[in-house]
């Protein structure tokens, strides 16, 4: 069984229309099963017109504040990929050789 996790690994900000106004996040999806261990980047854009409650000023943002804010299916989608790099660990592709000619000695 996988585990996921999900964290912030970096935050963009302008000065309008407040100081430090967040307006991309960059964050990664890890999946650890076993030993065996993937993850993927992603970023969310945010934009003042979409902005819903008040605005809470950078000093006072945790990590959990700025995950709720990325949309669940973005999360969502990046834990199945990882899940498809886990799987192709755990059960390597098969690959087709090239193979010698038969009637080529």
């Amino acid at each position: 069984m996988t585990t996921f996790t999900t964290r912030i690994t970096a935050m963009y900000t302008l000065q309008q229309p407040d100081p430090n106004y967040v307006v991309n996040a960059i964050w990664e999806v890890t999946g650890v099963d076993g030993a065996n261990t993937a993850s993927i980047g992603g970023n969310t854009q945010f934009n003042s017109a979409d902005q819903e409650g008040a605005f809470i000023p950078y000093a006072s943002l945790t990590e959990a504040v700025v995950l709720s804010w990325i949309p669940e299916s973005a999360i969502t989608s990046a834990q199945q990929c990882v899940q498809g790099q886990i799987d192709s660990m755990i059960t390597p592709p098969v690959s087709p050789a090239n193979t010698a000619l038969p009637w080529s000695a």
